[in-house]
């Protein structure tokens, strides 16, 4: 028995603050990753990745970190060839060179998950997702508890990191366009964002859920940052990555008991108000700790 040949696509999720709204790098219309194929001569899938997305857009990335390998039968493209991505996540700064490709709000490719201060486009989507739960007698209970924990309601808490999952039932739902096209059942009213090329939106989804999980446990949001900030910066950073609103003095106190900041002895004075003391992160403590991170603290109510 002949097994199916397999191909290795290298795709990578570039995400940087863009005017105050965290982006991904995309290329084309409908807008797609950056992707390429492993070639004998990269040396490992990383320097793959870096090769492919330099070579795409003229962007240079630097931290970098491998996030899921998608190899499901019914990917678009598969046939005599198998297609397998291997997805990872990169953190980088927008810059000041014009580069190949742009970047991408992507609350306008995921608009259910930006729940800061407008909850219109997810509210929208409850209604639809409780009719597709009660469409079947025998897997209703199921279903509605499914949606009820991913979408956060029924009492229950809405969960950042649940972004894969939330985008998954949407497919199986039928409420966005990649889903079959006899699962297909998207009203023209609702907010269902930008698509994208394939699976890429999946592969989207993958990479904020990881963002945003990682940012409890490690200061990788620093990374997103200029050299130094205000905290106003970098609490609207974290609140942007997460999707959600949290409280100022919490979180401020969280910075200063982890120590992750110090200050330059220099102030924004381009602030509206007070001039605002200016910080940069202690890079010395990821060698003081094996964990930190910017944990959220407690959300507003939405």
């Amino acid at each position: 028995m002949t097994g199916q040949a397999v191909t290795a696509e290298l795709l990578a999720v570039v995400v940087a603050m863009v005017d105050g709204r965290p982006s991904v790098l995309s290329l084309g219309e409908p807008p797609r990753l950056p992707a390429g194929p492993l070639l004998p001569s990269h040396r490992s899938l990383q320097a793959a990745t870096r090769t492919w997305v330099e070579e795409q857009t003229g962007r240079r990335l630097g931290y970098l970190e491998q996030l899921y390998t998608f190899a499901d039968l019914d990917r678009e493209g598969a046939g005599e060839l198998r297609p397998i991505s291997v997805s990872y996540l990169g953190l980088t700064t927008p810059g000041n060179e014009p580069g190949i490709g742009g970047w991408h709000d992507w609350y306008s490719l995921l608009p259910w998950e930006d729940t800061r201060t407008d909850t219109h486009a997810l509210d929208a989507l409850a209604p639809h997702l409780v009719r597709w739960a009660g469409s079947d007698a025998d897997l209703k209970p199921e279903r509605r508890q499914r949606v009820a924990i991913t979408f956060g309601l029924d009492g229950h808490a809405w969960q950042p990191d649940l972004v894969l999952q939330r985008y998954e039932l949407l497919y199986e739902s039928g409420l966005v366009p990649e889903s079959p096209p006899e699962w297909r059942r998207p009203p023209e009213e609702l907010a269902l964002g930008h698509r994208m090329l394939g699976d890429h939106r999946r592969v989207l989804a993958t990479g904020l859920a990881r963002l945003r999980a990682k940012i409890g446990y490690r200061p990788v949001v620093f990374e997103l940052l200029s050299p130094t900030f205000t905290l106003r910066q970098l609490q609207d950073c974290v609140e942007a990555l997460a999707g959600r609103a949290v409280h100022t003095q919490n979180f401020r106190r969280l910075i200063e008991q982890q120590a992750l900041v110090e200050e330059t002895g220099e102030v924004d004075a381009d602030t509206g108000g007070r001039p605002a003391r200016r910080y940069r992160f202690r890079r010395q403590v990821l060698q003081e700790r094996s964990v930190a991170g910017t944990k959220l603290p407690t959300t507003r109510s939405r």
